[in-house]
């Protein structure tokens, strides 16, 4: 349905739904130059839309796509113990089906994340959407571990572009709000998180079914794909890059409306927007000298953080994982394939609820102690914890113990992997977002690809710990020398062409480099 605005020249001008924009008119076109007025920068347009039910409804159709992701990841530490028991699986099996989505994603990521920057960032979610939810689905129907093998690679695949959608908000947030609800997005995640024990409980504990429980897991991914037909425009930022400026204005008149703000109040006829010169979106770009240092930095940062994130989720799973009702401590992680599995569900429910908590602690630190402080001591907080956890297990101490141990963990993995998201979309510039950040979550996957075979095969719990203490403490090193971006605009802490990434270690403490874009051109809204 179409909304009607009265402009100041007497005309009346047609704005269509968010996903659609009308280029303006070349008699429009003119008659703003006529009346230019002012300039204005891509963060100022972004700041004049307001916070508000634009928002929201932006961040509800992206944060079912975060709660897809975190879903169909999680459900593999249920689902592949379930199949080695019913399939008689008796060698790599188990985590060869758990990095087969990482591998997917890995590849998903570079190709849809690349595809972002080149064609816009809506079509690849909604191709995303749908590759997650149809995939998901046939997983129910494969009957041998070669077809489950495929069918979760390309679940894998869709998984990469989501990677969009989170670059898509961030780049509809204005500059004071943005910190705040990178973060309360987290909440569709941990609600993903907590769902998955409660849906295998039902499915694989009560009604005995691993399809159900792969089919359940996939809905929150096709509710996201319809919302994000509806919801979810094209980033303005990405159109104005492509010189597509009057569908740009559209959509940022639009969402005003949605806020409940004047849109011509705040983009009046012959208001100018500055914006950088478009480049190569190719993924060589980010591999350029300008952004080189910084791009192997994120990739190093990322790899730690899945490795330590679903390496903790894997190894909590396997601590309360049972046999004969035996808990699976320091056996080396061997079992005996007539046995039933089960899970301590309470357990593992609790500990899915400390992501809650990470969320909550990370936002009231987040935008006062800064991005990387909050990162370093996360992961090395929670490289602590785990070896704690894995010790304790080791020497079977009381299940209270490990419980509130586990719980520690989550809830540190959770604040430093928030924090990693929202310091990567805050440090690439728009030229290279969706590329930059795709790669980085690519590299993550090597980390998700390796975890399971540490995890998951013949080494002893303590052993499990120590290297995982070691890998977080690496991870917290890596975040430790990035920028901080607490307090400045997307994409102003690094500038390529004055100095880019191979200068971070020439900024001031913060890891601030106070450069403009120079090469800027007028664009007329």
């Amino acid at each position: 349905m179409s909304v009607v605005l009265s402009e100041s020249l007497g005309q009346q001008r047609a704005l269509t739904p968010p996903g659609s924009p009308t280029p303006s008119s070349p008699t429009n076109h003119g008659a703003m130059e006529n009346n230019y007025t002012e300039t204005i920068s891509i963060d100022e347009a972004i700041d004049r839309i307001g916070n508000g039910k634009f928002q929201q409804q932006l961040m509800f159709a992206t944060g079912t796509s975060f709660m897809a992701d975190s879903m169909e990841i999680m459900l593999l530490s249920f689902l592949t113990l379930v199949l080695k028991d019913e399939w008689k699986w008796e060698g790599l099996e188990v985590p060869i089906i758990t990095s087969s989505v990482f591998a997917g994603a890995m590849v998903g990521t570079i190709c849809l994340g690349n595809l972002g920057d080149k064609i816009g960032r809506r079509p690849v979610l909604f191709c995303a959407s749908f590759i997650i939810t149809f995939f998901g689905v046939v997983s129910a129907l494969c009957q041998s571990f070669v077809p489950l093998l495929l069918v979760r690679f390309m679940v894998g695949f869709g998984i990469g572009g989501l990677t969009v959608p989170f670059d898509i908000l961030a780049e509809f947030l204005p500059t004071e709000n943005r910190g705040r609800y990178l973060l309360l997005i987290e909440y569709y995640w941990t609600a993903g998180s907590i769902l998955v024990p409660i849906t295998a409980f039902i499915t694989l504990e009560i009604l005995h079914s691993w399809r159900l429980f792969v089919v359940v897991c996939s809905i929150p991914c096709l509710i996201s794909l319809i919302t994000s037909m509806r919801y979810i425009p094209e980033s303005p930022r990405w159109l104005i890059m492509q010189g597509r400026n009057g569908d740009a204005i559209e959509i940022l008149r639009n969402a005003a409306l949605v806020n409940g703000i004047d849109p011509l109040q705040v983009f009046p006829s012959g208001c100018v927007i500055r914006c950088q010169e478009v480049e190569s979106h190719d993924f060589m770009e980010i591999l350029k000298p300008k952004w080189r240092r910084l791009t192997c930095l994120l990739w190093s940062l990322w790899i730690g953080m899945a490795f330590s994130y679903y390496g903790t989720i894997i190894a909590v799973t396997r601590i309360f994982r049972y046999k004969n009702g035996d808990n699976d401590n320091d056996d080396g992680g061997k079992d005996n394939d007539n046995d039933a599995v089960s899970f301590d569900y309470s357990a593992l429910l609790i500990s899915s609820l400390a992501e809650i908590v990470g969320t909550m602690l990370v936002i009231s630190l987040v935008d006062r102690v800064g991005r990387i402080p909050t990162q370093v001591c996360s992961y090395g907080i929670g490289g602590s914890s785990l070896l704690i956890l894995c010790l304790f297990s080791a020497f079977d101490m009381n299940r209270a113990l490990l419980v509130v141990v586990a719980f520690i963990c989550r809830v540190c993995e959770m604040a430093g992997s928030c924090v990693t998201w929202i310091s990567t979309a805050e440090i690439l510039p728009t030229e290279i977002r969706s590329t930059g950040h795709s790669a980085a979550n690519a590299f993550a996957r090597i980390g998700g690809f390796c975890a399971p075979f540490l995890i998951d095969g013949d080494i002893s719990l303590i052993k499990i710990g120590v290297l995982m203490l070691i890998i977080h403490l690496t991870t917290a090193f890596c975040a430790y020398k990035l920028p901080e971006t607490k307090d400045r605009n997307l994409g102003e802490v690094l500038n390529g062409e004055e100095g880019g990434a191979e200068n971070l270690d020439d900024s001031d403490s913060t890891g601030y480099t106070d450069s403009h874009d120079d090469g800027t051109s007028l664009v007329l809204i």
